[in-house]
């Protein structure tokens, strides 16, 4: 799978912009704020209908403009898609596949899948675990449409309680309803993330292992408070059941999948804790790769892979990593020097300047 073409119009810096990209690594180069991570956001935003960097759509849009358009034509091996999105400045927006008019945005998840890693990326390590969650989320709704509607469902119904929770004569009979709910929705989410962990783990392991020349071991775990994994869904209910009276006092649902989180071990220790900035940023990295691995194995396709401003935060050594392991996937990547890169591009790559929301392609 590749991105022939993109296509913006009003949207960020961009004007107007047409761009036709090559099937290999593609790199922008220029100083920053000239619109580098723009043409990788709007990529990005085809996948999924979301910034990686915002969240409110309208910030996409030109100031100068009312709406922004960007037009995608994405070569696979069965079905290429041509994907179009109208984003409005009161906060809609419009999707295409095809010319077909998407109804939801579901639709369009898993249709074109992405990689990014970006310096926000080290979030995942450093941070708390709603950015964990968050990186889960994202890859298990690109693999899965099941997962997809399964943790739509969960966040409505675990919205229902909290607000019912809050009342002061809140029904338990209605409390009881949302929990069974809860807990079958629930324990889908669980499932699903610990098979994708187990397999991360297998595939990062041997990454990190090349990495790091084996002076290090990485380990994933999924971190939840059910403990009978045989029997999610039952035990799931029984610990809401047993937490009412305290989430009732707490107005919040203490419990469940919006409370997980997963470990990132090295060498046995806590990277978030004892890791080294060095440390923490190849622990993504690896994580990144093996995520792009899953979704080769499963969808027998390379996703598109987008490096932000990353190669320069990381040694030579990782830097060598990255550059021998994307010859079969459609790369783009921003940087403000092509020197260091050069030798890893072949007769196919293209390399863009970029300048004040301009690109020209160099030879």
């Amino acid at each position: 799978m590749h991105v022939k073409y993109l296509q913006l119009k009003n949207y960020r810096n961009y004007n107007a912009l047409f761009i036709e990209l090559s099937k290999g690594t593609n790199l922008f180069v220029g100083d920053n704020a000239q619109g580098k991570t723009n043409i990788l956001e709007a990529i990005y935003y085809c996948s999924l209908a979301k910034s990686h960097r915002t969240n409110r759509d309208k910030e996409l849009i030109n100031w100068n403009a009312t709406d922004a358009y960007i037009k995608l034509y994405v070569c696979k091996t069965r079905l290429d898609k041509k994907i179009e999105i109208k984003i409005f400045k009161e906060g809609k927006k419009g999707v295409n596949i095809n010319s077909i008019k998407v109804q939801k945005l579901s639709e369009l998840v898993g249709s074109f899948n992405v990689i990014i890693f970006s310096p926000e990326d080290l979030n995942i390590v450093k941070e708390s675990p709603s950015y964990r969650r968050k990186f889960l989320d994202i890859e298990l709704c690109k693999l899965s449409s099941h997962y997809y509607y399964s943790l739509s469902q969960y966040k409505k119904i675990l919205n229902e309680r909290n607000i019912a929770i809050k009342k002061w004569n809140t029904n338990i009979d209605i409390i009881d309803v949302y929990d069974k709910q809860l807990s079958e929705f629930g324990a889908i989410i669980i499932k699903h993330r610990m098979d994708y962990i187990k397999r991360l783990n297998e595939i990062c392991k041997v990454i990190h292992n090349n990495i790091t020349s084996k002076s290090e071991i990485i380990e994933i775990k999924y971190l939840t408070a059910i403990k009978e994994l045989n029997k999610i869904q039952e035990n799931f209910y029984l610990l809401l059941c047993k937490n009412r009276k305290r989430d009732i006092e707490t107005k919040t649902t203490s419990i469940g999948p919006h409370r997980d989180d997963f470990s990132i071990n090295l060498n046995g220790t806590d990277a978030r804790i004892f890791g080294s900035q060095g440390q923490q940023r190849t622990s993504v990295l690896t994580i990144k790769f093996g995520a792009l691995a899953i979704i080769k194995e499963l969808t027998g396709e390379y996703p598109v892979l987008l490096l932000d401003d990353v190669l320069s935060e990381l040694d030579t050594k990782r830097q060598e990593y990255i550059l021998n392991s994307i010859k079969e996937v459609q790369t783009l990547i921003t940087c403000t020097g092509v020197n260091d890169i050069k030798k890893y591009l072949d007769s196919e790559s293209k390399i863009f300047e970029v300048k004040l929301g301009e690109l020209k392609e160099i030879t």
